[in-house]
């Protein structure tokens, strides 16, 4: 199917709030070549499944013109997304089936090829790819449109290749004809003696990298799965979730317990030490302001008398560095100021040292105590400096813990997206085995930031093909009250209520499926025994029976309230899941139901 945008408008505005011009920047829809300015875009595109598609065009062909611009983000979604939602979106538009070529378009040396036969090829035909592929005819010389004399298993290879093999110590004078095989060993044709590999030379991987040349895959898969990193066979996201909830309600961080991916996690990696540099950094800077306020006479005077390398005394406070850790952080500031990812990821272990050597320090550490001084420095920051040595070592590997506490992971503009898969459940698993997830199956988690709810509404309509609704309440906000944008007073589990019966009823979620998870289970075993559950006028007939559990009878309690609720809006079933937002257990319970709640219920 193909589609084109229809419309009457400016050419240089935004095709949604016809504003702008030629000079505004925009996103462009692969499919129509609707344009939209940063303020549009998200509602436009929604989720983007299939990659830069306006909602309507979802399910559409590529335009072919935009082919060559599939997987490459653009610099106005990388201002608006973080790095792992822009990921996402770029791995969702080069995988999806709706944006695959059709076989009745792609020839192999020179033979039509068949939808099987595209599928063993796979989505990366610029890369190396799997050998002994039974696909097209035999390689012809000019495959590549090569002017070198050099054949290689038949092909005339380009100027660029050539200086590729002469640089892996392939004799290429005259005209010679080669066989490569799979493992970069190479042999003249009719010859059984071997002459080399080109991968043995470890500067040739950078060299192809400078010359846009492609590379192997760090292990040779023969079966022809996965190339480059990328499965050729890989499924399309079958499931679809969307977080929701209040503020406090523990969204975030059953968010951060997703089933990280390698590559996520090394991410995470580098998105804790950009924040532990920060974190030194503001230190740093308090450092120097509260040595500056006692020379200055402003603050405590706690000066160090000792001889200069003049013979005269200088001045010397707590907050006074050695020379050599001084230079450092004068260095360190700098680069802050200027760029602090230039030192990722290669500076680290330059660094580390340094960090070590600082943070044992007793001036540094004389800051550190003082550190409820320092405005920018947030909460988080102490859990991660009192952990520095160890974080800052280039082996350092976050731990879950690490994940939980760390700031970045979840998006600070409203939207946070994660595609994950479940491995084999244990056998402890308290899902019934006949519902156990396919360890094949994708999934996608998708949060929004509780502010943007609150502010508007129109967010919601991004989400029209989620399978399934995760809301969120916290089991402990039953007392606790906030001040509302009219400067009420408003019970925080009446506002969970309110904002649920509101996402229930949006149109968008017509006939959707939720999941309810009550959170922080272990905190309400605590606050129970001293604060009744009564204090919310929505509870005040609640009764508990002496045969549970305090705690447990009123999560039951609250549980049904929710399910009631939702029946009278929808006619439908809730299910609930009981979690504790801090024990990883748990929440993978819950993740582990939700898709098989959907099932369930469809």
């Amino acid at each position: 199917m193909e589609r084109e945008a229809v419309m009457q408008r400016k050419k240089s505005s935004c095709y949604l709030c016809l504003k702008g011009n030629w000079f505004t920047e925009k996103e462009v829809c692969i499919v129509c070549d609707a344009k939209y300015c940063s303020n549009c875009v998200l509602r436009a595109m929604g989720s983007m499944p299939e990659g830069r598609k306006c909602i309507t065009c979802t399910g559409f062909r590529v335009d072919d013109s935009k082919r060559g611009t599939l997987g490459k983000c653009s610099r106005m979604l990388k201002r608006m997304l973080t790095e792992m939602e822009v990921k996402q979106i770029m791995r969702s538009e080069l995988s999806c089936n709706a944006n695959q070529l059709m076989p009745e378009r792609v020839f192999v040396n020179g033979e039509l090829l068949s939808q099987e036969q595209l599928l063993i090829i796979g989505r990366r035909p610029c890369q190396i790819i799997t050998p002994h592929l039974r696909v097209g005819g035999q390689l012809m010389r000019n495959a590549s449109n090569g002017n070198t004399s050099v054949l290689i298993n038949n092909r005339e290879i380009t100027k660029r290749e050539l200086c590729m093999f002469q640089l892996s110590g392939m004799q290429c004078e005259g005209q010679p004809h080669f066989w490569l095989s799979a493992d970069g060993s190479y042999q003249e044709e009719g010859m059984k003696c071997i002459k080399g590999c080109i991968w043995d030379k470890s500067r040739i991987k950078l060299f192809c990298s400078l010359l846009s040349l492609p590379t192997p895959p760090d292990s040779v898969n023969p079966c022809g799965g996965e190339v480059n990193g990328v499965n050729c066979c890989e499924k399309k996201i079958l499931c679809k979730l969307l977080l929701l909830g209040e503020q406090n309600s523990g969204t975030s961080t059953i968010y951060k317990q997703v089933p990280f991916s390698e590559d996520e996690r090394r991410n995470i990696k580098f998105t804790i030490l950009r924040n532990l540099y920060r974190y030194i950094g503001i230190l740093l800077e308090g450092r120097e302001r509260f040595e500056e306020e006692i020379l200055s006479g402003k603050g405590k005077r706690q000066v160090i008398d000792e001889p200069g390398s003049s013979g005269q005394i200088d001045d010397k406070t707590m907050y006074t560095l050695s020379p050599r850790l001084k230079a450092f952080s004068d260095r360190l500031l700098k680069v802050m100021a200027s760029n602090l990812e230039a030192i990722f990821p290669y500076g680290t272990s330059e660094y580390a040292p340094f960090i070590e050597e600082l943070w044992r320090d007793p001036s540094f550490q004389s800051t550190y105590n003082r550190r409820n001084e320092l405005d920018s420095l947030p909460r988080v920051a102490s859990y991660f400096l009192e952990r520095v040595v160890v974080i800052s070592q280039p082996d350092y590997e976050p731990s879950d813990m690490d994940i939980l506490y760390a700031e970045g992971i979840t998006s600070t503009n409203g939207l946070s997206c994660m595609e994950y898969s479940f491995p084999e459940s244990t056998q402890n698993s308290s899902i019934d085995s006949s519902n156990q997830n396919d360890p094949l199956v994708r999934y996608q988690l998708i949060r929004v930031d509780p502010k943007c709810l609150v502010e508007n509404y129109e967010w919601l309509e991004m989400f029209e093909d989620v399978d399934l609704v995760l809301f969120c309440v916290s089991l402990t906000c039953y007392d606790e009250f906030f001040e509302d944008s009219r400067g009420f007073l408003t019970n925080k589990m009446l506002a969970s209520k309110q904002l649920f019966e509101n996402i229930v009823i949006h149109p968008t979620f017509d006939l959707k499926n939720f999941l309810l998870i009550l959170n922080k289970y272990n905190m309400l075993e605590e606050k129970i025994e001293q604060v009744p559950l009564t204090e919310c006028d929505w509870f005040c007939d609640f009764n508990p029976v002496i045969n549970m559990s305090l705690a447990q009878y009123a999560s039951h309690y609250v549980a049904l309230k929710f399910k009631t609720l939702f029946n009278s809006l929808t006619g439908c079933e809730l299910f609930v899941s009981i979690v504790n937002a801090l024990e990883p257990e748990t929440v993978d319970e819950a993740l582990r139901y939700a898709p098989v709640a959907c099932a369930l219920i469809n």
